[in-house]
């Protein structure tokens, strides 16, 4: 048994800088972060990136020789081949060769890929995937995100481009989409829509008891509000939730029968919900996907890793560069 190798893993967000020392098995050593600073330029972010790796490895009994490389996660647009952040809203960054300064200051190669991918790959790797080669991980967040995973590996579609779950459209000329399109699956399974379409029903339902789980306040409404009057047997809150989990019944079934993957893994707040989310979903999916689902079944699981999918993530996608 040769030596452990390690390396470093950034999940770089518009608010947080989180990085990750990791053994070559998946295990994470030690983590830690500071905050992003994104008001500043480019280099001064990745400077403080660097510095971050630095005084993580100096914190452990680690040696920096002993580190392989480094994978980071990024919001935005990516060139993974080229290690290029082509844009990025959430940090205001066009075409930032990131791989190529964190070069400079650390002396290690990096890889980097969309942070939505990175945490769909963690899954895969890590979490609720890891008995699997094919999975699809979607995100109900803010948007709808995710990422591919075929065979064991991300799939991003040509220059990194692909794999936006959240833009295809399930309503056609349906709720306006931040992408610009209408009807997005995003526009109606994120969180954001979730909570528009609780706020929606409030207005026309002043006796639901959405009003009173939100204190009389429709701008305390949030992504619970619906769940938590339609388990005490509000109508209203069921009917907000039974159509939110059939917007994302459609979704899932329009990824199932494109891929047929193993397994779709949900992350994301509204997964809190656990069977009371799952059970009717589950049900709606096997009803509706092509062929039925007795010949190849699709599971459908809830994320296990949290804020660790990303580090993990990372890691996984330095590591399978490496070996190709």
């Amino acid at each position: 048994m040769g030596e452990l190798k390690y390396y470093l893993a950034i999940d770089l967000g518009g608010t947080n800088i989180k990085a990750g020392i990791i053994d070559e098995n998946g295990l994470i050593i030690k983590k830690k972060s500071i905050k992003t600073g994104k008001e500043r330029i480019f280099l001064d972010v990745v400077n403080d990136m660097a510095k971050l790796c630095i005084n993580l490895v100096n914190e452990t009994e680690i040696s920096f020789d002993k580190i392989e490389a480094i994978g980071i996660g990024a919001p935005g647009s990516i060139d993974s081949k080229n290690g290029v952040i082509i844009y990025s809203n959430n940090l205001n960054w066009n075409n930032v060769k990131i791989t190529e300064e964190l070069f400079k200051l650390l002396g290690k190669r990096s890889f980097v890929t969309n942070d939505a991918n990175a945490a769909a790959l963690g899954e895969a790797k890590y979490g609720s995937g890891k008995n699997y080669q094919d999975s699809v991980l979607i995100t109900l967040g803010t948007g709808v995100g995710g990422g591919i995973v075929i065979d064991g590996k991300l799939f991003e579609g040509y220059k990194s481009a692909g794999a936006e779950v959240g833009h295809m459209v399930i309503i056609e000329n349906g709720e306006q989409c931040t992408c610009g399109r209408k009807g997005c699956f995003e526009a109606y399974s994120s969180a954001t829509a979730l909570i528009r379409d609780t706020k929606n029903s409030m207005k026309y339902h002043k006796n639901s008891l959405m009003w009173k789980i939100s204190e009389n306040d429709i701008e305390k409404a949030d992504g619970r509000t619906a769940f938590i009057a339609a388990r005490e047997g509000d109508r209203y809150g069921k009917e907000v939730v039974d159509m939110y989990i059939q917007h994302l019944s459609e979704g899932i079934v329009n990824i199932v029968n494109i891929l047929r993957p193993q397994v779709v893994i949900l992350g994301g707040g509204v997964c809190n919900e656990g069977d009371y989310l799952l059970d009717p979903l589950r049900e709606l999916v096997s009803l509706k996907m092509y062929g039925g689902c007795e010949y190849a079944p699709v599971e459908l699981k809830i994320a296990s890793l949290g804020n660790d999918a990303g580090l993990l993530g990372a890691f996984a996608f330095a590591l399978q560069n490496l070996q190709n």
